[in-house]
């Protein structure tokens, strides 16, 4: 099943720009621990982010080269054109991004250089082109939409999630009826069909569940699964169930089903991955469609 969704995009940009890069200070000022910025835009807005606190941005890594400029990671091809959402953390080497995010308020734009120095004395994973000492930088652009306390953050989240409830259960009432479906609903706004009862047990809290599943979008677009090859990990799904794991949605859904039993969750984007994309496959607040079955359930 996809995973939840996000060891933030910039961990992938990181690990994708990790390539040659010969680069000139130029107008970069450099902090003391090397890493070098420059600001594009300077927005009027004075709440800059502090450690625990939120932001989302869109951010592109690329490598200068003969004088040319190759795009090497862009969040909004990956992420459906939203912006990446990210908690602000202490840096993890000298030179590290992180650090540079603390400077950006929100409508700022900004470029930033991480010396390969850095990532080499840090102990990160170097490739051939690295040598140490020859002043070579990974190069980043990053471009600021939003920043928040964590206070902030979880009233916009419980605002936005209010609203989405209800459009939520609009839609799936919309798709029941246009699909002809007979659903049982629970009082969370999750809806699930039991097309065979099994006749094990129920799993409870804890316990180690195997499943087979095909997930979908209320279009039909196939997202993932276990039981197509064209996923490429067609085995047994094995998860705890109750303990965040996997969404929501399948959390209360699979405790609904004996271990025998087929079934279909249809399961609202606040019980899902909400704003929070995992694929581009799955847009934003996406209502999504499980067929699944209970094939084991174990005890703790």
């Amino acid at each position: 099943m996809v995973k939840k969704y996000l060891t933030l995009a910039l961990a992938g940009a990181t690990s994708i720009a990790v390539t040659s890069c010969n680069a000139q200070s130029g107008s970069f000022k450099t902090l003391p621990s090397g890493l070098q910025y420059k600001i594009v835009k300077d927005d009027p807005s004075i709440q800059k982010p502090a450690i625990g606190d939120y932001m989302e941005f869109h951010i592109k890594s690329f490598i200068k080269f003969n004088g040319k400029d190759s795009m090497l990671f862009d969040s909004r091809v990956m992420n459906n054109n939203q912006p990446v959402p990210f908690q602000v953390a202490p840096p993890a080497f000298k030179g590290d991004l992180a650090e540079g995010f603390q400077l950006l308020t929100q409508g700022d734009s900004a470029l930033f250089r991480v010396p390969v120095d850095s990532i080499i004395k840090a102990g990160n994973q170097t490739l051939p082109w690295m040598k140490k000492g020859a002043k070579q930088y990974i190069e980043y652009s990053v471009a600021v939409t939003k920043v928040m306390t964590a206070d902030q953050m979880k009233k916009e989240q419980e605002a936005a999630a209010g609203k989405q409830v209800a459009i939520d259960e609009q839609i799936i009432k919309d798709y029941i009826a246009k699909n002809n479906i007979k659903a049982e609903r629970t009082a969370s706004g999750l809806y699930y069909i039991i097309e065979k009862l099994g006749t094990g047990p129920k799993a409870n809290q804890g316990d180690s569940v195997s499943m087979n599943y095909t997930g979908t979008t209320l279009d039909g677009t196939k997202f993932d699964s276990n039981v197509d090859p064209a996923f490429h990990h067609v085995e047994p799904f094995w998860f705890n169930l109750g303990i965040g794991q996997v969404i929501k949605g399948w959390d209360e859904g699979i405790a609904l089903m004996p271990k025998g039993s087929k079934g279909k969750l249809i399961i609202p984007s606040t019980l899902a991955y909400g704003p929070q994309s995992p694929t581009p496959a799955i847009p934003a607040n996406s209502v999504l469609v499980f067929d699944v079955e209970v094939k084991d359930v174990k005890g703790k």
